[in-house]
């Protein structure tokens, strides 16, 4: 559909000095100083590994952002990242007693089943859906051993007829409870509860945004668009990058696609980078009309670049579908996405990828972390360095292995 994706936007000769990166973090309840911890700490590694330069600086333009200067063959880039955070919307996702948690996952699979989004995610990737599934095998296990209670204290009433048993399973029903509860409350290595509210705050609207959700992307726009503006002509940004990790995809094209309707483009160069996208999740549910509009239009916009970075050993992600396509919504004009593989076989050593085997969740972080062997991806040179996202992608051809079938079952559009 896109053999090849030459930059759509005007590329200055001359180096990005300053650029303001804006990134978009997935349902994840880390803070953002949490994610700046993780940036310094992935970044600095990446630094000895590539031999270039990062320097990090403290809080610039509040709370939730950071500065970094980066230097990189003689050449330095002065960074301004900023989180745009709803962690706290996921905090209170999360809340609650185990009971929701089965209640939200009933309701999830009965989403997914009755609207037809499931069968075509099966045909999509398998990875991802047995990552939908691995969270509901688990509670279903801890429901079983949670009823070992409720059977033997009903089993020793039954001695003294059914009033006894009745009792008995009665009885059994507080043991029952505290032990899903010391499930949840234990769920950090599991993850198997974070993953129900995960995937059922996505789909409580049957795709569309939450309201308190799509309020808070409103705040993001304004963020982005006021922070260009609040600059002095002298210190501008070059560049303005939009980085959506995970679910934080689908928010972060929203965004961009919000600010392009109303006019409110940054100034200079924008682009739009996301990693480990989830975007099918979400885009093939009835309701999921606005992101479909927001995909295929930024998918034909000459103001942006656009880079989608996956990798097949990440089961989390829809690894290399074109999320554009695969929803169905690629028009004639389509130019964005470009479709790359992060190849972790090939950037990342024997020796990490042995020790990140059966660490799924953490390799759906690697994105954001350093690799051993970095190719055109690399998360700190490209938010750091002084070559712009269209720059380093000018000339590149998208994965040959890049999925573009479309496949969601529903493809109406918001007007």
């Amino acid at each position: 559909m896109s053999p090849e994706h030459p930059p759509q936007v005007p590329i200055n000769a001359a180096q990005i000095r300053r650029r303001a990166v804006f990134f978009v973090p997935g349902f994840d309840p880390a803070s953002p100083r949490q994610h700046r911890e993780r940036y310094r700490r992935e970044g600095a590694e990446q630094a000895a590994i590539s031999g270039y330069e990062l320097e990090f600086g403290g809080a610039t333009a509040g709370p939730h952002a950071w500065s970094v200067r980066g230097r990189i063959d003689a050449a330095e880039c002065q960074s301004q990242i900023e989180v745009l955070s709803w962690s706290d919307i996921v905090a209170r996702q999360m809340r609650g007693g185990p009971l929701l948690s089965y209640a939200r996952l009933a309701r999830t699979a009965w989403i997914y089943m009755s609207s037809g989004a499931l069968r075509r995610l099966v045909r999509l990737r398998k990875g991802p859906v047995l990552a939908i599934s691995y969270p509901v095998w688990v509670l279903l296990i801890q429901a079983l051993l949670a009823l070992v209670p409720v059977t033997v204290l009903g089993t020793l009433g039954g001695t003294w007829g059914l009033p006894g048993a009745l009792l008995g399973w009665l009885l059994g029903l507080g043991p029952a409870y505290a032990l899903l509860a010391w499930f949840k409350r234990h769920d950090g290595r599991l993850l198997a509860h974070y993953l129900i509210h995960d995937f059922a705050y996505a789909v409580q609207d049957r795709g569309a945004y939450p309201e308190e959700l799509a309020a808070r992307l409103n705040a993001f726009a304004d963020r982005v668009a006021n922070a260009h503006a609040a600059t002095q002509a002298a210190t501008q940004f070059d560049e303005v990058l939009i980085v959506g990790h995970s679910s934080g995809a689908a928010l972060a094209v929203s965004l961009l696609a919000r600010l392009e309707r109303e006019g409110r483009l940054p100034k200079g160069q924008v682009a739009l980078l996301t990693l480990g996208h989830a975007i099918p999740m979400l885009s093939f549910l009835p309701g999921a009309t606005r992101l479909r509009a927001d995909l295929a239009q930024l998918s034909e916009s000459d103001a942006i670049t656009w880079l989608d970075v996956s990798a097949p050993g990440d089961g989390c992600a829809f690894a290399l579908c074109d999320p554009v396509a695969v929803s169905g919504v690629a028009g004639p004009g389509k130019r964005w996405p470009l479709v790359i593989s992060a190849a972790f076989r090939q950037t990342l050593s024997p020796e990490r990828r042995h020790a990140l085997r059966w660490r799924f969740f953490r390799l759906h972080f690697q994105y954001l972390s350093a690799f051993d062997h970095p190719g055109l991806y690399d998360y700190f040179a490209i938010t750091a360095g002084p070559l712009s996202l269209a720059q380093r992608i000018s000339g590149r051809r998208p994965s040959q292995s890049r999925i573009e079938t479309a496949l969601s079952p529903h493809r109406d559009r918001a007007a």
